[in-house]
């Protein structure tokens, strides 16, 4: 599957219609990103499962800035609407790999249990 361009305009249809999603936060000018684009490209062809999309934070920056991204890239993963990984950083090619078998090893119900506890934990804080 080819790597798609995420806009302001398809980014919620593209997270709530794919169980799986990785973003590369991304700039033209960021050397780094550059290094980085044929690894998420690479990775993108050896699992056609999930879904790999860009970011271009100078095009869209009302998504860099909902998202906080402070540096670039930055490499976010969505798995059934819940963010579960973000650093930033060019991840090697082994590493991305354990990054998204890690990702894929989720028990998401266990992560919603988590996040749904840490919520209550702050309700009963305020």
């Amino acid at each position: 599957m080819a790597t798609v361009e995420l806009t302001k305009d398809n980014f919620d249809e593209t997270v709530s219609t794919n169980g799986f999603v990785l973003i590369d936060f991304w700039a033209s000018w960021c050397g780094p990103c550059r290094q980085f684009a044929p690894v998420f490209e690479k990775a993108s062809e050896a699992h056609p499962d999930l879904v790999f999309a860009k970011v271009d934070t100078e095009a869209q920056q009302e998504l860099a800035a909902a998202f906080e991204i402070r540096s670039i890239p930055t490499l976010m993963i969505i798995r059934d609407q819940v963010a579960v990984f973000a650093q930033p950083g060019a991840l090697p090619e082994n590493l991305l790999e354990d990054v998204i078998g890690q990702a894929r090893a989720l028990d998401m119900d266990e992560v919603r249990a988590k996040i749904a506890e840490a919520a209550g934990n702050g309700a009963a804080d305020a």
